[in-house]
């Protein structure tokens, strides 16, 4: 009898240690059960944009599970404001210096692979997103990892005269403690690649609002914000014909009377910006390579453009 009911006990116990982790982030996690999830890859890994899921692991970690050891602006560049996701760990690389962490982050139908960098203590440092499955073009995209890792983001497609069309981007997680270009490798045309502003709707009823340009692909576009303090700016320049450029979408807050600032949280790029008469000047204060190449930068003067007037109609 005795032995049965020592039986019994050895297999609750058993039966206990062997519960599942709870990964929704309602209790709090061990360090090695929630980076313990996140298996070592087989380099060189590659995946597209149709099967962008495939290496995914079934488990789901919740945003509260994350945040027991990331800081919320972790998230910023990836999401936005948005913090309606699942979680779904794909592995780890391990290197002297950083340890990167590739995830799957799911939005309804939008599935964002992402990696998270940490130090060797897996103190948060960096993040970016690689690849996702909502592309509105005509472009095949995929990512290739090699064993640096280099991560190399790619677009393809067949162009007139079944001539391949493709153009290539290789990042790595820098010393500096950012991400930059180190490939930067095309065989289009830059010239027929079309620009498209994406506040290009929105109002422009306060002082700075409008668009300062030099062309058609060097320009800055400032629109209403939430108020007189704060405006939406879309920037785009394009230098070598084509061989450098740079793209950054953002918030500016009026700090003097004629100057403001971009500063984001989790985002290491700072630019000043400087208004006299109908100049427009931009600085580039912080790290701001993951938004440009690695050989140019966003300072630069730009010319408003006057607005056609409105015509006004005359009663009979």
């Amino acid at each position: 009898m005795h032995r049965w009911i020592g039986a019994l006990f050895i297999l609750f116990l058993v039966g206990c240690k062997e519960k599942p982790i709870d990964f929704s982030g309602e209790v709090p996690l061990k360090q090695k059960d929630f980076f313990g999830v996140f298996k070592a890859m087989n380099l060189p890994y590659a995946v597209s944009d149709t099967n962008i899921d495939k290496s995914a692991d079934t488990i789901t970690i919740g945003l509260k599970a994350f945040l027991q050891f990331f800081p919320d602006s972790a998230f910023n560049t990836l999401t936005g404001k948005n913090r309606k996701f699942n979680i779904h760990p794909i592995g780890k690389i391990e290197k002297e210096k950083e340890h990167y962490y590739l995830a799957i982050i799911e939005q309804k139908k939008i599935k964002k692979l992402v990696v998270f960098v940490t130090d060797k203590k897996n103190n948060f440092l960096g993040s970016k997103e690689l690849l996702h499955n909502d592309y509105k073009d005509e472009y095949a995209h995929s990512l290739n990892i090699n064993k640096e890792p280099t991560f190399l983001i790619s677009k393809e497609k067949m162009g007139k005269d079944n001539q391949l069309q493709f153009s290539r981007a290789g990042w790595v997680y820098n010393d500096v403690g950012i991400f930059m270009v180190v490939i930067n490798d095309s065989n289009e045309d830059p010239k027929k690649s079309e620009v498209i502003n994406p506040i290009d709707t929105l109002p422009k009823k306060n002082k700075f609002s409008g668009d300062y340009i030099k062309d058609k692909k060097n320009y800055v576009s400032i629109r209403d914000g939430k108020d007189l303090n704060n405006y939406a700016f879309f920037i785009h320049f394009e230098r070598n014909e084509g061989a450098c450029t740079g793209e950054l979408k953002g918030n500016l807050q009026i700090k003097t009377p004629n100057s403001g600032v971009f500063n984001e949280n989790g985002d290491p790029c700072i630019i000043d910006f400087k208004f006299a008469k109908n100049e427009i000047t931009l600085k580039e204060q912080g790290s701001c390579g993951n938004h440009r190449g690695i050989k140019c930068f966003f300072n630069d003067s730009f010319i408003k453009k006057k607005e056609p007037k409105q015509k006004s109609l005359k009663k009979k």
